[in-house]
């Protein structure tokens, strides 16, 4: 056997190790959940004991034990880097479950195409040890790629709910409200119509009824988005939370300048927009319209110079 196969089998070898670990500390971590979950359901009421079996039966409640049996060793910190955890907070997953859910998916799917990819691949030698690296690199890469979009559509849903942000603390402000009272009723009621931004509030509230300072519940919405706008407006939240004052007026011109600056992205990305069309028009109408004027004129010439040459 060659070297590259030996390869192979070394790194399948590994690949079934650690599913075996991950295994074993997913059956032991299941008994002693099981165990706990009988205990606690012995020991509840009969209302709290049929929300446990609700959550037992959740579908992904088997890869969240897989992930936490293989939390707190050094597979998390190689799966778990710094990146992937600044994604799980913008994604709004950074919690035991979600971490836990992110861990079992990046393993189980790194396992998983490597097996199916030796079973389906013919290769030999370097080329098999090629797939071998590429199929586990892919397996264990994908749930990052997903995630990394599902940030991206997080971020394009935060840039567009703010105007209607904006709007909507401007009129509870208008009928009386307090700031507080606002950014209550914001992430309590008004959740639909801001589905990324009035969880964020909601969350905030949450962490401000706990005692947190209001400051420290907006942090996070001041930081982790990366939006100038957005953290604009949260340094007015906290201005007014502090100092008080009338706050329609700001908000206001606050809106008036955001929509100027949306209305002139907008403008710019048609501009751009049209010269990519010319390009477009170019290489496909011209042809066309060269075809409908230039065609009579060549068939007519055509006809004239075989007309000429016949006897």
């Amino acid at each position: 056997m060659s070297a590259s196969t030996w390869f192979a089998l070394s790194l399948l070898v590994l690949a079934a190790g650690v599913a075996l670990l991950g295994i074993a500390g997913w059956v032991r971590s299941h008994r002693e959940q099981r165990t706990s979950a009988t205990l606690k359901t012995a020991l509840q009421p009969r209302d709290e004991a049929r929300d446990t079996e609700v959550a037992r039966r959740d579908s992904l409640g088997w890869l969240e034990r897989f992930g936490r049996a293989l939390s707190g060793g050094r597979l998390e910190s190689a799966l778990l880097a710094n990146e992937d955890r600044l994604l799980l907070d913008l994604a709004g997953w950074n919690t035991r479950r979600g971490t836990a859910i992110y861990l079992g998916l990046r393993l189980l799917l790194g396992v998983l195409v490597l097996a199916l990819a030796l079973a389906f691949s013919s290769a030999q030698g370097l080329a098999k040890m090629m797939v071998v690296i590429g199929a586990l690199a892919a397996g264990l890469l994908l749930p990052k790629f997903i995630l990394s979009s599902w940030v991206k559509r997080r971020r394009r849903a935060v840039d567009n709910e703010l105007p209607l942000l904006i709007d909507l603390l401007r009129l509870l402000q208008g009928v009386g409200f307090s700031m507080d009272q606002s950014l209550q009723t914001l992430g309590d009621k008004l959740r639909d119509a801001l589905p990324v931004l009035g969880g964020e509030l909601q969350e905030a509230n949450v962490a401000y009824t706990h005692g947190r300072t209001r400051a420290q519940s907006l942090r996070r919405l001041s930081e982790v988005y990366a939006d100038d706008d957005l953290t604009s407006l949260m340094q007015l939240i906290l201005q007014v939370h502090a100092h008080g004052g009338a706050v329609q007026e700001p908000l206001r011109q606050f809106s008036v300048r955001l929509r100027e600056q949306r209305r002139n992205t907008l403008k710019e990305k048609v501009g751009k927009l049209s010269v990519k069309m010319t390009v477009v028009m170019m290489l496909t109408l011209l042809p066309a319209l060269m075809l409908v004027l230039a065609g009579p004129a060549l068939v007519a010439l055509a006809t004239t110079m075989s007309k000429m040459g016949s006897p």
